[in-house]
């Protein structure tokens, strides 16, 4: 063992990261050179190991099929009609359709669970909505990122997949664990945008368009024909998974046979769509894949040279405390958002992090429910959140950086707000898990 080894395998991976070098291989690298002092020759071997586990392991099986039915939703027109049906039950009150963009990202991101998929799509469709009516871009732009950060955070989530699989619990108890936060910080959201719209209306007046006063007839009409279908079938996944009827891999596949089958009835369906679809999973789940390769590399390796000693001898130096302990983690996981994809932050920091924890009395399911707000608000946290550049990407001409950052400052800090209350009230994230997996 070589703990100064270990320590230098961090400053190393974030070397190549920063010279533009692919996050899979600055995991991966660093573990090789690294594992030649802890193995020598047979550093191959080992490498190997984790290269195997990540290709057999039956939960992260369940990712190519989740992205599957957020790809094929997002190209078939189905979100459209979503947003449509959000605009019309809510676009009349005050700040009206960015709080139909957070209630279409909180759907979507139920039905995808693809952080990216879910803003892009989101943006696509709001950014003219509410341009339309004189929005305030920085209120348009904060509530488009807050939205689309909802992937990570409302079920089923490819993050959540990812460390249930690495803390070796339950995806449907993480799932279930996520379902309180999750609502909590959407109805935040949501108040935040009614009180500064109610104070200024000028940053988002009532959406009072000819095209919204359609008789209640017509609104239940199209409402049971864009978001009913999609609600059962979110029902339908997380239903199965939570009640243990199905494996999160069975589920996935559910939700994505469920999307073509949806597909197929509004007439959506083509060779070129369902080609796109695929493309997106094969190059989305290859790039997730690839990263959790990497990831269980750079840990095992940096566990062979005495790495997690160091961490805990690190903890136990400073006297922190568990809670102390706790808060230094997640302050970690927040300062790694900055530089690294979510993929790479949660299998560096959750197998090195969780068996202090344990051992100390935390329970897994309440530290994962910390882990991935702490995530997601890194994820929407200048001057490096993915979410802004997700953004710009779409956005007009005249929507700048300045004004993205100073719309995203305040769902930061309800992010916070919320991380603070499950974090006080841990039952939040503990109660449904009980009470729900497996009936």
């Amino acid at each position: 063992m070589n703990p100064t080894v270990a320590a230098l395998m961090f400053p190393g991976m974030f070397l190549l990261i920063f010279l533009g070098i692919p996050v899979s291989l600055s995991l991966i690298i660093p573990a090789l050179i690294a594992g030649w002092f802890a193995f020598g020759g047979n550093v191959f071997n080992q490498l190997y190991g984790g290269l195997y586990s990540a290709a057999t392991n039956y939960i992260l099986s369940a990712i190519p099929m989740f992205v599957l039915m957020g790809a094929i939703l997002e190209r078939s027109g189905i979100a459209a009609r979503l947003f449509r049906t959000m605009q019309l039950w809510l676009g009349r009150l005050p700040g009206g359709l960015a709080v139909a963009t957070i209630a279409m990202g909180a759907t979507f991101a139920a039905a995808a669970g693809v952080v990216g998929a879910v803003e892009v799509m989101v943006g696509l469709m709001a950014i003219p909505a509410m341009q339309r009516f004189r929005y305030d871009n920085s209120l348009i732009a904060g509530t488009i990122c807050a939205g689309g950060s909802l992937g990570t955070m409302i079920p089923p989530s490819v993050v959540a997949v990812v460390y249930a699989s690495l803390a070796q619990v339950s995806v449907g108890e993480l799932f279930a664990a996520m379902l309180f936060p999750g609502l909590i910080m959407v109805g935040l959201f949501v108040l935040y945008i009614i009180g500064v719209c109610v104070l200024n209306p000028k940053k988002g007046p009532p959406a009072d368009a000819e095209d919204m006063r359609l008789p209640l007839a017509s609104k239940l009409r199209i409402t049971l024909s864009g978001l009913v279908p999609t609600m059962l079938l979110i029902f339908a996944v997380l239903g199965s998974l939570m009640a243990g009827i199905a494996s999160p891999t069975e589920a996935a596949a559910v939700g994505a046979v469920g999307a073509l089958i949806l597909c197929i009835c509004y007439g959506q369906f083509s060779l070129s769509m369902m080609r796109e679809s695929l493309a997106i999973t094969v190059r989305i789940s290859a790039m997730i894949l690839l990263i959790v390769a990497g990831g269980i590399m750079f840990t095992g390796i940096f566990a062979a040279n005495g790495g997690s000693r160091l961490i805990q001898g690190l903890t136990a130096d400073l006297g922190l405390g568990v809670n102390g302990t706790l808060v230094l983690f997640l302050c970690i996981v927040f300062l790694l958002g900055f530089v690294l994809d979510w993929t790479a932050n949660v299998l560096i920091c959750v197998p090195l992090f969780l068996p202090v924890l344990t051992a100390a009395g935390v329970d897994p399911i309440w530290f994962g429910a910390l882990v991935i707000i702490v995530i997601q608000t890194s994820y929407l946290t200048p001057p490096m959140a993915s979410s802004i550049f997700y953004l710009l990407s779409i956005a007009p001409p005249d929507m700048k950086y300045g004004q993205v950052c100073r719309g995203v400052l305040p769902f930061i800090l309800v992010q916070f707000v919320t991380l603070a209350i499950v974090a006080l009230f841990p039952a939040l994230a503990t109660w449904l898990p009980q009470r729900i997996v497996g009936f």
